[in-house]
């Protein structure tokens, strides 16, 4: 593996603005926030989630992914703060967030953008998105309220996060009508999750030149193959998870077998092998946003961007995955 950056940056859709392949998923920095996020993730002290960041950033990371449900702020402020002691400013790095459309409409978008703005704390927003298709508005009117804050010149661009094929060509169809691209649709994928393959999300994308950002691209780490190496890691699972994961342990072992053995061409982990797959198998198309709670998985992650996988190994991954769908 080479110490310089391989895979380089692309434009998030049509918007010219440039990210790398691989990003930072900020979910985890909600922990000790309120709300559910917020109680669901042990709480990192501010110092680690300093050199966390510093990490990924350190790696070649440009853009950070986080949300208002990630702690109703948590995530937002925690990230600013570890970006301002790492000496960086708005101009240095691409912030995406989102808006939480439950139980609201689209006249709360114009509302909640202060909260967005005060969190981040003089870190602009390049891109915003409609976190989940589920608010009593319609894609229509969702997108004509985004619209407005690019006009009003408080985001840089619109995104979407799990809307489905239709949902997508709608939200994108309303932006065309006010001059501007949809540049993203935030999207579960990975190597044991293809799903947007088979529903055709992902073939929409490509035809409208939406960037799918990908979330939980390591399979809650079932794609780091350390469950295989070491199963008695399960233990320290959930109970609700334990047993999904134990099943899929002798299923999935051929993939990671095939895995670790390029992992060892490239001086690399099975986790970057399974990270640089998900950016590279579809072309510029996807991208995607594993989180850390550790430095070395920032490292880590920011080092999938080091090498990039042969057509033919592409293509050896991508069969032993669809035998296991």
């Amino acid at each position: 593996m080479t110490d310089e950056l391989v895979l380089s940056k692309r434009s998030l859709g049509k918007t010219g603005i440039q990210v790398t392949p691989i990003g930072f998923g900020a979910m985890e920095l909600s922990g000790g926030g309120s709300g559910l996020l917020g109680r669901a993730f042990p709480k990192i002290q501010q110092d680690d989630k300093n050199a966390i960041v510093k990490a990924a950033l350190d790696g070649g990371i440009n853009w950070f992914d986080t949300a208002e449900m990630y702690g109703n702020g948590a995530s937002e402020h925690a990230l600013s703060a570890a970006l301002k002691a790492a000496g960086k400013s708005d101009a240095d790095v691409i912030i995406a967030t989102k808006w939480w459309p439950l139980f609201r409409t689209a006249s709360n978008i114009p509302i909640t953008i202060q909260d967005r703005i005060h969190f981040l704390d003089g870190f602009s927003i390049s891109l915003y998105m409609v976190h989940q298709p589920f608010g009593f508005s319609s894609p229509e009117a969702e997108m004509d309220a985004m619209a407005d804050l690019v006009e009003a010149g408080k985001i840089r661009s619109v995104g979407i996060s799990n809307f489905n094929p239709s949902q997508m060509r709608r939200a994108y169809t309303q932006l065309q009508k006010r001059g501007l691209p949809l540049a993203a649709n935030q999207m579960k994928y990975s190597l044991l999750n293809r799903r947007i393959e088979r529903d055709g999300t992902l073939a929409t994308a490509k035809e409208l030149g939406i960037t799918i950002t990908a979330y939980t691209p390591l399979a809650s780490g079932l794609l780091t193959g350390k469950y295989h190496k070491n199963p008695d890691l399960l233990k320290n699972l959930p109970a609700y998870r334990r047993g999904a994961m134990q099943r899929k342990l002798e299923a999935t072992r051929p993939l990671i077998n095939a895995m670790e053995e390029i992992a060892a061409k490239y001086s690399a982990t099975v986790a970057q092998v399974a990270l640089n797959w998900l950016v590279t198998f579809s072309g510029d198309t996807v991208v995607t946003i594993p989180g850390a709670t550790k430095v070395h998985q920032a490292e880590q992650n920011a080092g999938a961007m080091k090498f990039k996988l042969s057509p033919a190994e592409l293509t050896l991954l991508d069969d032993l995955s669809r035998r296991l769908e």
